[in-house]
């Protein structure tokens, strides 16, 4: 059963290495992160999910001890996801970019709590399947976490990667107080075609933690939403 949730934004530039010299900009959505985090180490879950979106070909689960890099960015900064069984970390893919920005929050938080995985799910899975996936996620275990990796819109400003949409704004507004208020119904009925029209990365992985958390009654508070970069960024736990 999904005993808690924490849901974050998946950039790399939260990664002071990757930002650089902008590593300021996003200091309140770290600490953000960091406070959510930390509502799921107070859960005490049993197994702790990473789930963030994946391009096609790299979607599907990763098993503890998975590793990722920011290299793709200018950064020789390597990260590992939870610890593997045995003396070596499992052979296999890279972690997908978000599953990797995921790995650094946890370690940044030195997490030491329960085992750890990953699951990239892929931008356009339907929202049927997704909440199918959340469900198997919460019975994998008594105690379950979810560290949820997703960003809004990318369409906020003429300077934002996707330029500028009037239906930004009023799609980031939706699924912000759906996710600071533990809202299923909203997040389940998030429409994928416009999601994905958006450039909001974040839909997929949001519908599977609406599946994981049906029955689960948990509750949910905002930590914190902007948008720099004209990207919509949301951080909010659930417990």
């Amino acid at each position: 059963m999904l005993v808690a949730a924490a849901v974050c934004p998946c950039p790399p530039l939260l990664v002071p290495e990757v930002a650089a010299g902008a590593a300021s900009e996003l200091d309140d959505a770290r600490t953000a992160c960091k406070d959510a985090l930390g509502v799921l180490a107070a859960a005490r879950p049993d197994l702790l999910l990473v789930v963030g979106p994946a391009e096609v070909g790299r979607a599907g689960p990763y098993p503890a001890g998975s590793t990722g890099s920011f290299e793709g960015f200018g950064v020789g900064l390597s990260v590992r996801l939870g610890v593997p069984p045995g003396d070596a970390a499992p052979a296999g893919r890279g972690l997908p970019a978000s599953l990797a920005v995921g790995a650094w929050l946890l370690d940044r938080a030195r997490w030491s709590g329960a085992a750890v995985e990953g699951l990239g799910v892929e931008e356009r899975l339907p929202a049927d399947s997704c909440a199918l996936a959340g469900k198997e996620l919460a019975a994998r275990a008594d105690r379950v976490a979810l560290l949820v990796m997703g960003d809004g819109s990318a369409c906020r400003t003429v300077k934002a990667p996707g330029y500028l949409d009037e239906r930004a704004v009023d799609f980031d507004t939706a699924v912000t107080r759906a996710l600071g208020d533990a809202d299923l119904p909203v997040l389940s009925s998030l429409d994928a075609s416009l999601a994905y029209a958006l450039r909001a990365a974040g839909r997929a992985p949001w519908q599977v933690l609406a599946g994981a958390a049906e029955g689960a009654g948990l509750e949910g508070r905002l930590l914190y939403a902007d948008a720099p970069y004209g990207v919509g960024y949301t951080v909010a736990a659930w417990s």
